[in-house]
């Protein structure tokens, strides 16, 4: 059994729904630099692969000054479970930052709700999980907002939207990677590694597509680093003081602010498809977050003392949903 190298953190609910909220606030914020970098808003749009270069190049430079100030101690990286779950989240971002310069804010966030969706089927084959009904449930019922979302019909339907469901897909994957990793590591240490390695892969990637940023873009794209440094510290350290079915409903947020940010700043009103389709892709993320919230309490109270080790590293797919964008 692998030990795990992060300290016990007090728990304070109060504290954790700050931090969850804050981190709402800054992933919005993330996808409306996105989309300002993605159009014509900034100059010449950015390619998607040069958006996601910059939030893992400057996340990764301010994430790693914060190291340099407190100069923590790193236990051992699992460098398996870091390059998976670094490589999808990647390919995710860089997907989702490529869909938000077709579709409103709104629609692709409601989207990235799916995530926890999508990692509880994948969970089936590749961790071996039972999935109950009220599980199944939850999927139906979000599998059937993102169908109205996508707008299924000739005259009406955005094939951009395919871009923010396989976003979803591959977050989804990421979301596997998260849970075997959560709780084995500081959280500081698994930000530090995250963001290092997104940095070389996008460095990598962005090569065949680079354009010289105007310096409006790259004000932008320092801030887009930043703000995602700050989201995940966020989300981080409010996962560590509250329960996952807790913090979960906070994370839900994000599609306030960003369809607030979209309003504000493009003008963009969501009509009533995507206000039906966002509600129903929540109340299904909703159900599967309060079922797997009772599910390990379930598992704690009648395994606890029997595993303990197992149950504190164990956490709930849904309660990852929104730490990497």
């Amino acid at each position: 059994m692998t030990k795990s190298t992060a300290p016990a953190i007090a728990q304070n609910p109060a504290l954790a729904a700050t931090f969850i909220l804050l981190a709402t606030v800054f992933i919005a914020a993330t996808t409306l630099i996105a989309k300002a970098l993605g159009t014509e808003t900034a100059g010449a749009p950015l390619h998607p692969l040069q958006i996601s270069f910059g939030r893992f190049l400057f996340a990764f430079l301010a994430i790693s000054t914060v190291v340099g100030l407190r100069r923590p101690r790193f236990g051992p990286p699992n460098w398996r479970l870091h390059i998976g779950r670094t490589s999808f989240g990647w390919l995710g971002v860089t997907l989702m930052f490529a869909s938000v310069a077709y579709i409103p804010l709104a629609d692709a966030t409601a989207v990235t709700f799916l995530n926890p969706i999508f990692a509880m089927l994948l969970a089936i084959p590749l961790l071996g999980e039972r999935v109950g009904r009220w599980r199944w449930l939850a999927a139906v019922v979000a599998l059937i907002g993102a169908m109205i979302l996508l707008r299924p019909t000739p005259q009406s339907f955005q094939p951009a939207s395919l871009l923010a469901l396989a976003a979803a897909v591959i977050m989804g994957m990421e979301l596997i990677f998260i849970k075997k990793l959560a709780g084995r590591e500081r959280p500081l240490q698994i930000l530090f590694f995250n963001n290092l390695l997104g940095c070389t892969i996008a460095t990598v990637a962005v090569l065949s597509v680079w354009q010289t940023p105007t310096a409006s873009q790259w004000v932008l794209l320092v801030c887009l680093g930043g703000l995602m440094a700050c989201a995940q510290g966020c989300f981080v350290n409010g996962m560590a003081r509250a329960e996952a079915s807790f913090v979960a409903p906070f994370s839900y947020a994000t599609l306030v602010f960003a369809t607030l940010y979209d309003l504000v700043f493009f003008a963009v009103l969501p009509d009533w498809i995507t206000v039906v389709g966002a509600v129903i892709i929540l109340t299904g993320a909703a159900i599967l977050a309060w079922r797997e919230g009772r599910q390990a309490g379930n598992s704690s109270a009648t395994l606890g003392t029997q595993d303990g080790d197992t149950m504190k590293h164990s956490r709930p797919i849904g309660s990852a949903a929104k730490q990497e964008q």
